[in-house]
């Protein structure tokens, strides 16, 4: 029996590992988003990682990216940049990658 638990127990740390990791990676796509957003907006350096962190935190609100999509579509559009939400949504798809690859890096050190 102690064994099973044993596994058991090593199981479901992997599984809160992995959940750990996605949302650590889904945080940085979204930081990464912000950026690209930020850039579209003309904002630089410090202003562009207050926006950036703003798109991390607006993760929080439901689950889901939709709030996401939300924020940055509105915060464009209030600033005359016209993106819809499949082209926010395909710029995502595009930076998971990207921040899959910069959190396994950092995780390995």
């Amino acid at each position: 029996m102690s064994t099973f638990d044993d596994r058991e127990r090593a199981e479901e740390a992997r599984y809160a590992l992995d959940q750990e990791t996605q949302f650590k990676i889904n945080a940085r796509r979204n930081k990464l988003l912000g950026l690209w957003a930020a850039d579209l907006l003309g904002l630089k350096d410090a202003e562009a990682e207050a926006y950036a962190k703003s798109v991390v935190i607006a993760d929080l609100e439901e689950a889901g990216d939709d709030d996401v999509v939300r924020k940055v579509r509105g915060d464009l559009e209030k600033a005359g940049i016209t993106r819809t939400d499949v082209q926010i949504r395909e710029e995502m798809a595009g930076l998971l990658p990207v921040a899959r690859e910069q959190i396994i890096s950092d995780i390995k050190g």
